[in-house]
């Protein structure tokens, strides 16, 4: 559990690479913002988090309930989606567009095809075009 990063690991860091190379500038963990989103693109008025799918429950095979200590564990998971939830619906009323990408979507096998759909989102997005 002490080598869990909460923001540079290794997901928010391809994520963040990726992006980089295809010549997108952002600023990162940006804490004035509600849910202090992973990654800002100010130009596209567009914020990125970069979720792991046990923390914030995503519906893949990498999420399962533990099985132990579980009075711990399941407030704790249903927290984070619930904040999840509001901290997203709060930039939208801000007028930023919140994308989400998953720990399983960056797994060797399908990163490149989702990174791809991210810049399209992203600059869909700058258009007015929803995706």
């Amino acid at each position: 559990m002490s080598k869990i990063r909460s923001k540079d690991n290794k997901p928010e860091d391809l994520v963040r690479k990726y992006l980089f190379s295809k010549g997108f500038r952002y600023r990162k963990n940006v804490r004035k913002l509600p849910g202090c989103p992973d990654i800002v693109l100010p130009k596209y008025n567009t914020v990125i988090f970069v979720n792991g799918c046990f923390w914030h429950k995503h519906d893949c095979p990498r999420f399962v309930w533990p099985s132990s200590n579980q009075d711990y564990w399941i407030p704790k998971i249903t927290r984070n989606v619930e904040r999840d939830i509001t901290n997203h619906d709060l930039l939208r009323l801000q007028g930023w567009n919140v994308i989400v990408v998953w720990e399983c979507e960056l797994k060797k096998s399908v990163r490149e095809k989702r990174l791809e759909r991210l810049i399209n989102e992203i600059i869909s997005n700058q258009h007015g075009i929803s995706g």
